[in-house]
């Protein structure tokens, strides 16, 4: 990641990635190596767009960990790319249904399958999301619920992204709380923290220590 205003040392950034791969025994392959320039929408194509890095593609979009990103910074080719995934799922759905597989049973595999995917990584790219973009996605949602393959009571995509967010807080949340009380238990001999009602009792490895 390489800020505008050093743009002129992108060339020097990915020499000490090679130089750092070829020391712990790896090698950087610039052919399957992907740039992309994020541009404010604000700025459109403005401004000049520095000189290509030699044998580094420059690409628009790029998919990163199953997440497709591009040069704007909005979700829109991620959504896009989700819908028609997911338009093929359901037609594996209804090829059970098809084939008698059980209503409940049926929702079981939209769970599993599509909300999967939707939910997948939904921190990442769902403030990328314009209305547009959740429209798309509610209307799918809509679509899954009046054809049967899931249940009615499938939240909307706003309220599958408000849950995937307070989920990730609360990981994170009580991953330093966690840290917290870690550090309390090495440092004295109390043996459980009461936080509310949650009851944080000393790890028995740390009881050996002290």
């Amino acid at each position: 990641m390489v800020p505008a205003a050093n743009s002129s040392s992108r060339l020097d950034e990915v020499s000490h990635v090679e130089d750092w791969a070829s020391r712990n025994n790896l090698r950087l392959n610039r052919t399957k190596s992907k740039e992309l320039i994020f541009i404010r929408e604000k700025c459109g194509q403005s401004s000049q767009p520095p000189p290509t890095c030699p044998n580094i593609e420059r690409v628009s979009c790029a998919k990163v960990l199953g997440i497709t990103l591009n040069d704007r910074l909005s979700a829109t080719d991620h959504v896009n790319n989700l819908l028609t995934s997911c338009s093929s799922l359901l037609y594996m759905m209804r090829v059970l249904r098809a084939h008698g597989i059980s209503t409940e049973s049926l929702h079981d595999v939209f769970r599993a399958t599509i909300l999967a995917k939707i939910t997948y990584c939904l921190p990442a790219w769902s403030g990328l999301c314009s209305a547009s973009d959740r429209a798309k996605l509610d209307s799918f949602l809509n679509s899954c619920k009046r054809l049967g393959v899931c249940d009615n009571t499938v939240p909307t995509i706003s309220d599958v992204f408000c849950n995937a967010d307070v989920s990730h807080y609360l990981k994170q949340f009580w991953k330093i709380v966690i840290m917290f009380c870690t550090n309390i238990y090495q440092k004295t001999s109390i043996n459980t923290i009461i936080l509310g009602n949650a009851h944080i009792t000393k790890p028995s490895y740390l009881k050996k220590l002290t």
